[in-house]
């Protein structure tokens, strides 16, 4: 028996020892989860909080809150623009193809690189770009603000390649729109473009979206500027062009022509909204309608974006609208849109002025090290029973009486 124990004994040091000096990802390599375990590691939350996770339609009912709006669209959102919380929504972060709409991020990326008054003289692929143009040639220069009112007024395609030129060219100016897109915490968002086109430039929903979440993070973020605002919130704009025969006789170097906004819900428009603050619309074939905007009425202020409609928007936007007005103050939040920057949590210094980092928030680096201790401190129990084990054999081996035999 004796040499029993001590083969025992012999067998679980080392397999104490291994377990002292383990590293954390081996036993975890060796482990297996149970059926329906949940995850060390939990997925990330989505951006604005866990109930804009849905697909469907989400809205907290309650006293005075009508029902959610119905519209043909696969993705939309409403927002209280001034406190940033999400109201109601149906699948918000769903990724769906951006058509124009992508250039409310052209616009808030570009804004604070360019000089308005710069003079740019186009290219002629610029010129010749597909979908909607404002009518651009080689032979004339033209001011950087002139781009942004035609790209923000009439959509148009041509500005946005132009001011892409501008900026260093498309490599730079995609790099500088997802980058800030990452900036305002737009996650859903990838850029390939400059002004929306998909199927035309070999584009699809994997290589270029958004989401009706971002979509309203994008839009704040731009009312916040007055250069943003004059060009969304513009009517009519004289655009350069070459000079007619007329102009030439006049001496005069260029002439030009009046562009209007694409915005049918701006006052003075077919289907103006009360207090509209400005946005944009979009269409694609593969995209459908597109569009986000927002209005001001009293001191409310609401956002709203939708994406994949099946018709023009603005019918949508307005019972979207409407219910945002009618809900505001009541409706209990679904979430929030989140601020630029770092959404993690600021640390919390201890008595002696050292960080403390939330339990929840715990790095992989502080896992592996509460794994290593978890790990140290089994084993050195494991450690101790065994040497406690050995000498309580050994006691009682020297108290027993001796048996017949080994």
């Amino acid at each position: 028996m004796r040499s029993l124990h001590r083969a025992s004994v012999a067998l679980s040091i080392p397999l104490v020892s291994a377990c002292l000096v383990a590293t954390p990802s081996a036993v975890a390599a060796g482990a297996t989860a149970a059926p329906g375990a949940v995850s060390a590691v939990p997925p990330r939350e989505p951006v604005g909080g866990p109930q804009l996770g849905g697909r469907g339609v989400i809205v907290n009912a309650g006293p005075g809150v009508p029902a959610a709006p119905k519209i043909k669209a696969a993705s939309w959102l409403i927002a209280d623009g001034d406190t940033g919380e999400v109201l109601a929504a149906r699948d918000p972060h769903g990724h769906y193809l951006p058509a124009s709409t992508l250039k409310t991020l052209t616009t808030v990326a570009l804004i604070p690189k360019l000089d308005p008054n710069r003079m740019v003289r186009p290219s002629q692929a610029a010129c010749d770009v597909e979908g909607t143009k404002v009518g651009m040639t080689p032979k004339l220069t033209y001011k950087v603000s002139d781009l942004f009112y035609a790209l923000m007024m009439m959509s148009a395609n041509d500005a946005a390649v132009t001011l892409a030129e501008a900026n260093g060219g498309m490599r730079k100016t995609l790099a500088d729109m997802n980058a800030e897109a990452r900036r305002l915490n737009a996650h859903d968002t990838v850029a390939g473009s400059p002004n929306g086109l998909d199927v035309d430039l070999g584009l699809n929903v994997k290589t270029q979206h958004t989401s009706a979440y971002d979509l309203a993070l994008i839009l704040r973020e731009g009312l916040r500027n007055p250069q943003f605002r004059g060009y969304v919130q513009k009517i009519d704009h004289w655009f350069p062009a070459p000079p007619s025969k007329k102009e030439k006789k006049k001496g005069k170097k260029t002439g030009g022509y009046p562009i209007h906004t694409h915005n049918r819900m701006l006052e003075g428009q077919a289907h103006a909204y009360r207090g509209m603050l400005g946005g944009k619309n979009g269409f694609t074939l593969a995209a459908q309608q597109t569009y986000v905007a927002a209005a001001r009425r009293g001191d409310k202020t609401i956002i709203i974006s939708l994406m994949k409609a099946d018709r023009p928007p603005s019918p949508y936007a307005a019972k979207l609208l409407d219910w945002g007005f009618a809900a505001v103050g009541k409706a209990k939040p679904v979430g929030t849109l989140v601020p630029p920057g770092d959404l993690k949590p600021a640390a919390k210094p201890d008595q002696d002025g050292n960080p403390l980092l939330p339990r929840a928030i715990a790095g992989d680096e502080e896992r592996r090290d509460w794994v290593t201790i978890g790990v140290v401190v089994g084993g050195v129990g494991i450690l101790a029973g065994v040497l406690a084990l050995v000498m309580r054999r050994r006691r009682e081996g020297d108290d027993a009486e001796p048996s017949g035999g080994e």
